[in-house]
């Protein structure tokens, strides 16, 4: 066996050079460090995500919070049925639709989500904080751009 590299390897790059490796490994570290933080007070960030889309009107049903996350349905009812057996959502018949369940925040479901938001906010600013202010800024308006340029 040879060991100098052939022009095929030389082409080959390293996976931290992979612009997919590096959003994908970098969302796994987010999002555990995010679980870890809001393991206290029983959610994940799975849940979160649920909850910040039903508290900022995105999504009034169970169906639509599933298309705004991306959610299969099976996956998004178990997801609010666990929700709704620890009292943070609360799920009645739509007035306009009998066949869609309207989703919203309980009282108790509104003060666990301001503490929970928090608790993400905080995980989420320590995460970037090696950036500095302005490149934490800069790598949302950089995803937030190319979200929008992909999703059209």
């Amino acid at each position: 066996m040879s060991n100098h590299s052939s022009p095929e390897r030389a082409s080959v790059r390293r996976h931290d050079e992979v612009l997919g490796y590096l959003l994908k490994h970098t969302h796994f570290v987010l999002e555990e460090r995010t679980d870890a933080a809001l393991a206290p007070l029983r959610l994940t960030s799975r849940d979160l995500g649920a909850l910040r889309v039903i508290a900022g009107g995105e999504a009034r049903s169970q169906q639509d919070v599933a298309a705004v996350l991306g959610v299969d349905r099976t996956s998004m009812v178990a997801l609010l049925d666990a929700l709704e057996r620890a009292g943070i959502v609360a799920r009645r018949a739509s007035e306009q639709d009998r066949r869609r369940n309207v989703v919203e925040l309980t009282e108790t479901g509104r003060k666990v989500f301001n503490q929970a938001e928090q608790t993400s906010l905080d995980v989420e600013q320590n995460f970037v904080k090696t950036l500095g202010t302005d490149g934490a800024s800069e790598l949302q308006r950089a995803l937030r751009s190319l979200l929008r340029v992909t999703s059209q």
